[in-house]
C-alpha cells in the first residue's frame, strides 16, 4: 500500500500558500517587487540589445528621431491651444459666456456681502500673494535671472529663447488686450488693483509663457524621467494658481483666464 508523503514534505504549490509559516504579506509584496525588477531589467536588457543591433546609420539617426517627436508634440499643443483660443473668443464675443462668468465670480463672493470673498482673511491674503507670482515684475525679474544664469553657463541660445519667449509673450498680451478691450468686471468690488482691460487675462497667459518655458528647459536637462514630470507639473500647478487668484479676486471673469492659459500655452 501506497503511503503519501508527509505534509511538510509535500511540494504542491497551493498547499504551501496556506502554510501560514511559508509566507507573508510582507514576504510576498517583496517577491513580487523582487519580480517586478526582475522583469524590467530584462527589458532594459533587451532594449539595449536591440539597441546594439541597429546598423550604425539607424543608431546615428535615433536621437534626432526623438527630437522630431518632441517637436511634432510641441508643434500640436500649439495648434491645438490656438483653436480652443479662437473658439473661446467667438463665444466671448457673441455674449455665450456671461451667464457662465457671472455664476463663478458670484459663487466665490458671500451671499450676504458680494465685496467679501469666501473664506477667512487669511486665504485672501495668500491669494493675493499668489497672484503677485504672474504680475509684470515679479515674471521679469525671474526671467532675468534665469537669463543672467544660462549666458554664465555658456548657454546663450537657451537664454535668447527665454528672452523671445517672455517678451514676445508681453507683446501679444498687450495688443490683444487693446485689441479686444473687454471691461473688467463690474459684478463684485475687486480685491487689487488693475490697470488694463481684461480680455485675455495677462497674468494667467505670462505665468503661462514664462512657468511653461523655463519648466521645460529644467526638464530638458534631467535624466530621470520622474524629475523632468516633477519640473512639468510644477510649472503647470503655478500656472492654474495665477489663473484662479485672478478670478478669485474679481479682477478677472472667468473666460478671460482661460483664454489666457491657451493663448500662453501656444
Amino acid at each position: 500500500m501506497l503511503i503519501p508523503p508527509p505534509l511538510a514534505d509535500f511540494q504542491h504549490p497551493y498547499i504551501l500558500l496556506m502554510n501560514p509559516g511559508r509566507s507573508s504579506p510582507g514576504h510576498v509584496t517583496e517577491a513580487g517587487q523582487t519580480r517586478w525588477r526582475a522583469r524590467l531589467r530584462q527589458l532594459r536588457g533587451l532594449a539595449e540589445r536591440a539597441h546594439t543591433r541597429l546598423p550604425a546609420r539607424a543608431r546615428a539617426w535615433l536621437p534626432m528621431a526623438r527630437r522630431e517627436v518632441a517637436l511634432l508634440g510641441a508643434i500640436a499643443l500649439a495648434a491645438g491651444s490656438l483653436v480652443l483660443f479662437g473658439q473661446l473668443t467667438d463665444e466671448v464675443l457673441e455674449g455665450e459666456t456671461h451667464v457662465f462668468d457671472q455664476a463663478v465670480l458670484l459663487a466665490l463672493r458671500s451671499a450676504a456681502d458680494p465685496s467679501d470673498p469666501v473664506g477667512p482673511g487669511w486665504l485672501e491674503d495668500t491669494i493675493r500673494d499668489l497672484t503677485a507670482l504672474g504680475s509684470l515684475g515679479v515674471l521679469t525679474l525671474v526671467s532675468l535671472a534665469v537669463v543672467g544664469f544660462l549666458v554664465l553657463q555658456g548657454k546663450r541660445h537657451l537664454a535668447l529663447l527665454v528672452v523671445v519667449a517672455v517678451g514676445g509673450g508681453m507683446l501679444v498680451s498687450t495688443l490683444t488686450k487693446l485689441g479686444f478691450d473687454r471691461p473688467r468686471p463690474d459684478l463684485v468690488p475687486h480685491a487689487t488693483q488693475v490697470y488694463t482691460t481684461s480680455f485675455p487675462s495677462g497674468h494667467a497667459m505670462m505665468a503661462a509663457v514664462t512657468y511653461l518655458t523655463l519648466g521645460a528647459l529644467l526638464a530638458r536637462s534631467q535624466p530621470r524621467l520622474r524629475l523632468k514630470l516633477y519640473l512639468i507639473a510644477l510649472a503647470a500647478t503655478l500656472t492654474v494658481l495665477v489663473g484662479l487668484s485672478r478670478i478669485y479676486l474679481g479682477v478677472h471673469w472667468p473666460t478671460d483666464v482661460v483664454a489666457g492659459w491657451t493663448l500662453g500655452a501656444a
